[in-house]
């Protein structure tokens, strides 16, 4: 049975229950999706689907290889693919049969797996959250990161040594959001609360069990 489905973030807004409690919440654009591959135990080693996300793409963006994969499939070119584990077959998870957002309802607690936003080169106050040094006038210390380690022993910095660099652009999971509204005519999706990424964003939307 199929657990999840690909979507886009549209973007967030407010809601408000009948008790006049407002919530933040995030629109996203879940599916229609398609099956277009099926892996098996007995030749692949594992139960899973393979799912593309139906949106238009430009045939001279496809390279040969998928081309094959998906006339092989007998699905239109996608662009957006992953893989979703399966805990049993069924005949809804053949290839070329299509997931939609109905497999959601109100109430139902969903991971959400996006890129977050990219934010170029940041120092450690930024990225890791350091305290930094005194501010006042001739300290020379105000957003340092200190010391990173030993001249004498071990005269190296440790491998993980939390330091300036880039942030952002990673792979974040959002866990046990709730499910507050279904459109199921028009493909939308509602979670309480905040998704990673930038509007436009990939996401993967995971059922909990």
């Amino acid at each position: 049975m199929i657990n999840g489905i690909l979507g886009k973030k549209i973007g967030m807004t407010q809601l408000f229950d009948p008790n006049g409690i407002v919530s933040p919440a995030t629109v996203i654009k879940a599916g229609p999706c398609v099956v277009v591959q099926k892996k098996t135990a007995a030749k692949d080693g594992y139960d899973a689907i393979q799912l593309g996300l139906v949106e238009f793409i430009k045939e001279n963006r496809v390279s040969q290889a998928m081309k094959g994969h998906f006339k092989k499939a007998n699905v239109p070119p996608v662009k957006f693919i992953k893989e979703f584990r399966l805990k049993e077959s069924s005949e809804s998870t053949a290839i070329g049969s299509k997931v939609l957002v109905n497999l959601f309802s109100p109430s139902d607690i969903v991971d959400v797996i996006g890129i977050s936003k990219g934010k170029g080169f940041a120092g450690v106050i930024k990225r890791h959250h350091f305290g930094g040094g005194a501010a006042s006038h001739g300290s020379m210390f105000h957003r340092a990161p200190g010391s990173i380690g030993s001249s004498a022993f071990p005269s190296r910095v440790f491998k993980g040594m939390r330091a300036a660099g880039r942030m952002g652009q990673d792979r974040v999971t959002m866990r046990n959001l709730e499910v507050i509204e279904v459109d199921a005519e028009n493909n939308i999706l509602v979670v309480r609360g905040a998704v990673p990424g930038a509007n436009g964003g990939y996401l993967l939307i995971q059922k909990k069990s």
